[in-house]
């Protein structure tokens, strides 16, 4: 364990979160899930570039102003929205590609082409998010490939200074009676899965610097926090187990959960010492959903319910989450790699 950061992680998780250290981060990078229902509404082959694109521009002008960091795809994304991310949010742009390669043993999790974190440094990102499909039960070969992805892309990380958050989601396998590709949480999913995921890239040697994690136990199980039987005990204690195996700042992920299954998930997480929360679709997907494709509605939605509700879960956040600069790693505060007088001498320049 370790409370030093560089010059560069540091003044990226200082970018990412708000002034007392807290993530609200909100996620426009999801292409397959928008892809897909707007193909449902206009009809095949109708999400075009524009189209998606048009979305993720309308999520970001209606909530980028009260995260404290948006997380957006360089391919549909960012071109269409890159003028209208305000100049407070951090940014984070993502590296994998959405299409894995899945077999029996598993999925493989790749990097867009022709895009890496060196790209993303070059854009003036905060930070690289990486979406790792996981689960501890998967082939060895799978399993080699998966850990040798992100210790490649937490050793660039480092060499670029960038901050590494590594998002990790458990999956049905291929054959399976519940197997869907979409993006969505695996409704059947076992805790103990989900923490030995945790377990697995808690090392070190992986440079992650934040975890973005899925609940424990399917959201829209999880008991009312607010009462007293054993069941909430038992929710509980699956969520402080996770928050034990990292001494990293973790976040958390929505997965598509409804706005109060996500309430009841942070609720759990921030008793166990999350930090705050990246989240996309429990915040926006209603207004996405219920309105598209009528963007005028959809932005008037997105500016009520969807700004409401974020403001209702940073409020949340504000009032439970653990600031990251106590996360168990920096118990002492954070230290500043190479500080002192000789810090020019010392610190590495880009090879």
């Amino acid at each position: 364990m370790t409370n030093s950061l560089s010059a560069g992680k540091f003044r990226a998780l200082r970018r990412l979160s708000d002034a007392q250290g807290r993530f609200k981060m909100m996620a426009a990078d999801q292409r397959p899930p928008i892809i897909k229902a707007i193909d449902q509404k206009l009809g095949a082959g109708s999400a075009s570039y524009e189209r998606v694109g048009g979305v993720k521009r309308a999520l970001v002008q209606a909530l980028a102003p009260q995260s404290t960091a948006v997380l957006i795809d360089p391919d549909y994304g960012y071109s269409l929205a890159f003028d209208a991310l305000p100049a407070n949010p951090g940014l984070l742009l993502t590296l994998e590609n959405f299409a894995f390669e899945e077999s029996a043993g598993g999925r493989k999790t790749y990097a867009m082409k022709d895009w890496g974190v060196d790209k993303i440094k070059r854009a003036g990102a905060e930070g690289v998010k990486l979406l790792l499909w996981y689960r501890p039960d998967c082939s060895a070969d799978v399993r080699e490939h998966q850990h040798r992805l992100v210790r490649e892309v937490g050793a660039a990380c480092k060499a670029y200074d960038l901050a590494f958050l590594l998002e990790l989601l458990v999956f049905p396998f291929a054959g399976a009676s519940d197997h869907t590709t979409d993006y969505i949480e695996h409704k059947d999913k076992r805790p103990e899965l989900v923490l030995q995921s945790v377990r697995d890239f808690a090392s070190p040697e992986y440079g992650v610097d934040i975890y973005k994690l899925e609940s424990p136990l399917a959201a829209n199980h999880l008991p009312d926090p607010s009462g007293t039987g054993p069941e909430v005990a038992e929710a509980q204690a699956w969520f402080d187990e996770m928050g034990k195996l990292i001494d990293k700042p973790w976040v958390m992920l929505s997965a598509g959960a409804g706005m109060e299954e996500f309430r009841r998930v942070l609720h759990y997480a921030f008793k166990a010492g999350a930090s705050g929360f990246l989240a996309g679709r429990a915040i926006w997907w209603k207004a996405f959903q219920e309105h598209y494709p009528d963007l005028a509605a959809m932005e008037a939605a997105l500016a009520s319910e969807g700004a409401g509700y974020l403001a209702e879960i940073n409020r949340m956040t504000d009032a439970m989450a653990r600031p990251w600069t106590e996360s168990p790693v920096f118990a002492a505060g954070p230290i500043l790699d190479g500080a002192g007088q000789t810090f020019p001498s010392r610190y590495p320049a880009f090879a």
